[in-house]
């Protein structure tokens, strides 16, 4: 018979599975009525009840007040903290507790183990984790579970291995404890092979297994072995469409590898869908360009009973500022402003990131000097958008303002000044910048940095100087940072020093098509077609193929996407025939020739031309001129390209600037271009 003392546990332990806190304090009153206020099981009872829904305010009365507290007292706390995102707090409890006379058990190690890995602070982790091999707690299976997690988290995998390889009694959770943490680290390829690994030993596959599988595979690009998944949990009868994490990951799956229509079965089937389902598919369609699929199911996803989130608002924020789609990008902001979630300052941040990306640069000042609150990202946002704007003056005015504010800069703070004073040329301020960062104790300088300095000696044509810095440098030169000085040998055309780097670059990473283009660029410019036509064979044995550049325009809230020489627009004859009026009118007033020798082709002057007459930027830009874009000044027409503008556009669009007394502004994947009456913005350093 279940005594009055138990029912009344029973009862406040259904309220926390439950998550009815209504319920839940009708019970904490009649524990007061029936004089249990002092019973130590039921108030930890009342204390786990509170944290579980979500009131640790008054978990925390609770156990304040306890006259008498045990292990399970000060663990149901700790656990509190933990569920609701602050970690922090479970391990200063855990230190607070180390002062009283109660031990930790297996779940009070457990607990403040896994709040180091969400933490990322391995030092104390590891400081538990020696506290349980004095403790004889190491081999608890929650115990070492948790420790595998921890390290996987805090990225030292190889300490989780030895954890896990050291474990005789493996439970599924250990399993996928390791799985997860392969995936984790993106270290895939053995994250499928311990699911083969746990298979040919015969456990148990469940929900988190196939999560961490289908993330993996994700991971990998590899749709074949994802789909393998997708039919195994289909064969074996289990309902992934009732499971949110797994219904997740294979929409994530599919998603990321363009597989947009099954991505969409999936997401019809899923019963209870997540917000992250909801986003993951929607930034899906918009990335893949179809923007009215996008807004369609965003408003879906707003009269669903789903609370958007601040995940969801920052998530359609940034890939509607990565393809700088204006219009869109302003709806969410307008809708942002009506939820409660709209006001976090990650999504605020977004907002400053979007308007700057679109070219906005008023607007975010704007919506920056109104943020009620500002943290580090926020200036930084600012600082890297006048950087990639040629506002290098600016930048600098607002790095030094947010010192002033009591916001310390972090590397990525750095980073984004010393890019700032590259793009403007400031040489003496970007020499004072890093020395700065050189003596700031609590920054690690980056091969960023120095790539910065490279960069900046580049653009003043002291290659040599930069060339001296990368061999001295006191960390491993990255490719990118070799990528730096050879485009500025091309730039002041160095073909003997950009030989010599070039030969390093392909050492270093010889399957790198950038590297061979780059290369094949700099003998073109000077004539060596013989050498120029090795290298290009050099890509075509290893069948290496560089990313095809690719620019697009947004009108009409519709965004039109162009290839070089593309024929698929149904308006393309309109706009090869005015892009051939404005090279006509352009030449008469200007007198504007082709710059051949961006065409990279040992054939005849007339087929040089030609090919680069319908580049992609040209083609994007005639797009807009055909709808109304002819009429001298009015609105700005802005142009976007997902690699660097090639010269001659550049030298196609400052005329365009000048006879339309027109502005464009252009985004390659460097900078911005604004273009006004004939000049250019990056004053022809790019």
């Amino acid at each position: 018979m279940v005594t009055e003392r138990q029912g009344l546990a029973n009862l406040l332990r259904s309220c926390s599975k439950r998550l009815v806190i209504d319920q839940g304090q009708q019970v904490h009153g009649l524990v007061l009525r029936m004089g249990y206020g002092f019973d130590t099981m039921l108030n930890n009872d009342l204390i786990s009840m509170y944290g579980k829904c979500g009131r640790m305010d008054m978990a925390c009365i609770m156990f304040e007040k306890m006259p008498e507290r045990n292990v399970v007292s000060w663990t149901s706390l700790m656990c509190g903290h933990l569920q609701l995102g602050n970690p922090r707090a479970s391990l200063l409890l855990f230190h607070r507790m180390g002062y009283s006379n109660i031990k930790a058990n297996e779940f009070t190690f457990s607990t403040n183990i896994k709040a180091c890995g969400f933490l990322g602070i391995p030092k104390n982790g590891m400081q538990i984790h020696a506290l349980c091999v004095k403790t004889g707690f190491e081999w608890s299976p929650v115990v070492g579970n948790s420790i595998i997690d921890m390290y996987a988290r805090c990225g030292k995998i190889s300490d989780a291995e030895k954890m896990f390889n050291g474990m005789h009694d493996r439970t599924l959770i250990s399993w996928n404890a390791m799985i997860a943490g392969y995936a984790l680290q993106g270290m895939e390829k053995k994250s499928l092979n311990l699911v083969q690994k746990m298979q040919e030993k015969g456990e148990t596959l469940d929900e988190f297994t196939f999560t961490s599988t289908l993330k993996a595979c994700s991971g990998l690009g590899a749709i074949r072995e994802g789909t393998q998944v997708h039919a195994y949990l289909i064969t074996s009868g289990f309902q992934f469409y009732g499971h949110t994490i797994v219904a997740g990951a294979l929409i994530d799956l599919y998603v990321k590898n363009g597989h947009l229509f099954e991505a969409q079965k999936v997401f019809d089937l899923v019963e209870q869908k997540s917000v992250i389902s909801w986003t993951t598919l929607i930034v899906g369609y918009a990335q893949k360009g179809d923007l009215v699929k996008a807004m369609d199911l965003f408003q879906q996803f707003r009269e669903s009973s789903i609370q958007v989130d601040e995940f969801a608002l920052s998530s359609l924020m940034g890939v509607f500022a990565d393809f700088a789609l204006v219009e869109q990008g302003k709806q969410i902001h307008c809708y942002t402003v009506k939820v409660p979630s709209g006001m976090s300052l990650s999504v605020a941040n977004s907002v400053v990131d979007m308007y700057l990306k679109c070219g906005l640069t008023e607007e975010a000042e704007r919506f920056f000097s109104g943020m009620p609150k500002r943290n580090v990202v926020s200036w930084t946002a600012m600082i890297t958008g006048y950087g990639k704007h040629g506002l290098g003056r600016e930048a600098i005015e607002l790095f030094e303002k947010m010192q002033l504010d009591h916001i310390e800069p972090d590397e990525v703070t750095y980073l984004a000044v010393l890019s700032a004073c590259s793009h403007s040329g400031l040489v003496k301020e970007s020499q004072k910048y890093f020395s700065r960062l050189c003596e700031d104790q609590r920054i690690k300088t980056n091969v960023e940095h120095y790539a910065c300095m490279v960069d900046l000696l580049g653009r003043a044509g002291r290659l040599k100087e930069a060339k001296e810095l990368i061999e001295n440098l006191p960390l491993k030169p990255s490719v990118g940072i070799w990528q730096t000085l050879l485009s500025a040998c091309r730039v002041h055309g160095d073909l003997e020093l950009g030989r010599k780097v070039g030969e390093i670059l392909l050492r270093l990473d010889e399957n790198n098509p950038v590297n061979y283009v780059m290369m094949s660029n700099i003998y073109a410019d000077a004539g060596y077609w013989k050498e120029r036509e090795r290298v290009r064979e050099l890509v075509k044995l290893k069948g290496l193929k560089k990313e095809a550049g690719q620019s697009w325009v947004e009108i009409n809230k519709n965004v039109h996407f162009f290839y070089n020489g593309d024929e698929r627009h149904p308006l393309i004859g309109e706009i090869r025939e005015i892009l051939k009026e404005m090279e006509r009118r352009i030449k008469e007033k200007m007198g504007y020739a082709y710059e051949v020798r961006f065409a990279l082709h040992d054939v005849d002057e007339e087929s040089k031309m030609e090919s680069l007459r319908f580049h992609s930027e040209k083609l994007a830009i005639g797009l807009a001129l055909v709808h109304g874009g002819l009429e001298e000044g009015g609105s700005m027409i802005r142009i976007f390209k997902n690699l660097r503008v090639c010269g001659d556009c550049h030298e196609f669009i400052k005329g365009l600037s000048k006879i339309l007394k027109k502005v464009f502004l252009v985004r390659d994947a460097n900078r911005f271009h604004k273009f006004e009456d004939g000049l250019c913005s990056c004053r022809d350093y790019w």
